[in-house]
């Protein structure tokens, strides 16, 4: 598991890339990656491409990210999803909360 960040040169973007399990384990690094920035990104996106698995916990790190970003306002989007990790992104209905690509 491998949990690395990166925020555009204007500070706008947070990219966030999951490598392997985003599960428990995972937490604390996880929110590293948003929480002591000097400037609140208007925009984050969260990079499955290497993510092997992910669970319950794991949808709640997303549910935190999402209040830290404002919540409804967030603009949050998931993208390069495996087919499992879209499966179950859509079970839980995340597709209401985030854009899923």
């Amino acid at each position: 598991m491998a949990i690395s960040s990166t925020v555009s040169s204007d500070g706008s973007e947070l990219t966030i890339a999951i490598k392997g399990r985003f599960d428990f384990s995972s937490h604390q690094d996880f929110r590293g990656t948003y929480e002591n920035l000097p400037t609140k990104p208007s925009r984050y996106v969260i990079d499955m491409s290497d993510t092997a698995y992910l669970d319950s916990s794991a949808l709640g790190m997303l549910l935190l990210l999402r209040d830290h970003a404002g919540g409804d306002n967030a603009s949050i989007q998931i993208k390069n999803t495996s087919t499992d990790v879209k499966r179950i992104l859509t079970i839980s209905n995340f597709e209401q909360l985030f854009s899923i690509e």
